[in-house]
């Protein structure tokens, strides 16, 4: 069941009104889970019921994705302003300090919230922020290309498309090692999500000098990797470890850049090990 939450968030001139959107589900502690650039919170829907039988899930649609509109004039679109954000969800949610999963962008999000001690734990899914300047590079050249192409093309041939596991290929392939197990439905609905992200052009140009060079200590830290991942290539994990050193390192077998339709049942045991 979908909500929305609004809080006030400081900025350079002053409180500006903030809404996010969110989905609520399961018992025990709270585990809340962030997508990545371009996408929304129904990318976690493959594992979110089996996490759910051990944790309250609370997944959001990040500001200016989803269902969760941009930030106000006031507010940039940039790591600081998205961790307030995601503090004052919490603090309106009630959620105190939970576990936190995220993937992409919402891995790079879920490390910021840990080093700042706002969260229990944290499991980074091929997260953003352990790049080389030409890999950054590459990466938001595909981002940008896969943008465009989602904006441009007529919803009656992504439905078309979506309809076979090759057409599914054509739209997903670039995220997910195995695109044919996506549900058609589910590929038009982040095809139109990523073509109608009203925050994505900003939020990939906060990206650009973003790297994440400190050590999350203190709480216990999962860096996952898909051996596929096309985006965020495996071998900046190593790079995470060696920032995190006490983080759990894991290979994700067969799994893309967004690897919770690409193995649910692995995805969903690594994320419950690390929040334990």
């Amino acid at each position: 069941m979908s909500a929305t939450v609004s809080f006030k968030v400081t900025s350079p001139v002053g409180p500006q009104p903030v809404t996010l959107s969110y989905a609520r589900v399961g018992r025990g502690e709270p585990l809340l889970l962030l997508h990545g650039i371009g996408h929304h919170r129904q990318a976690w829907d493959p594992v979110v019921d089996i996490l759910a039988t051990e944790r309250e899930v609370i997944a959001v649609d990040l500001p200016g994705f989803g269902a969760s509109p941009a930030l106000p004039g006031g507010l940039a679109h940039d790591l600081p302003t998205m961790s307030a954000a995601l503090r004052a969800l919490c603090e309106e949610l009630e959620l105190g300090r939970p576990h936190v999963a995220g993937n992409s962008l919402g891995g790079l999000l879920a490390l910021e919230l840990g080093r700042d001690r706002l969260v229990r734990s944290v499991t980074a899914l091929s997260p953003a922020g352990f790049w080389t300047p030409g890999e950054r590079r590459y990466a938001f050249a595909v981002l940008t290309g896969m943008r465009r192409i989602a904006e441009r093309m007529p919803l009656p041939l992504v439905r078309r498309l979506a309809r076979s596991s090759a057409g599914r290929a054509v739209l997903t392939s670039t995220i997910y090692a195995r695109p044919g197990r996506r549900s058609a439905e589910a590929v038009v609905a982040e095809t139109l999500a990523l073509a109608g992200a009203t925050g994505f052009t900003e939020t990939l140009r906060a990206g650009t000098t973003v790297r994440f060079t400190d050590d999350v200590p203190g709480i216990p830290v999962t860096v996952a990797w898909g051996a596929k991942d096309r985006l965020l290539v495996p071998r900046q994990g190593v790079r995470a470890k060696q920032i995190i050193p006490r983080a759990r390192l894991v290979r994700l077998p067969g799994c893309g850049h967004v690897p919770m339709n690409d193995d649910p049942a692995l995805v969903a045991r690594v994320i419950l090990d690390g929040s334990r």
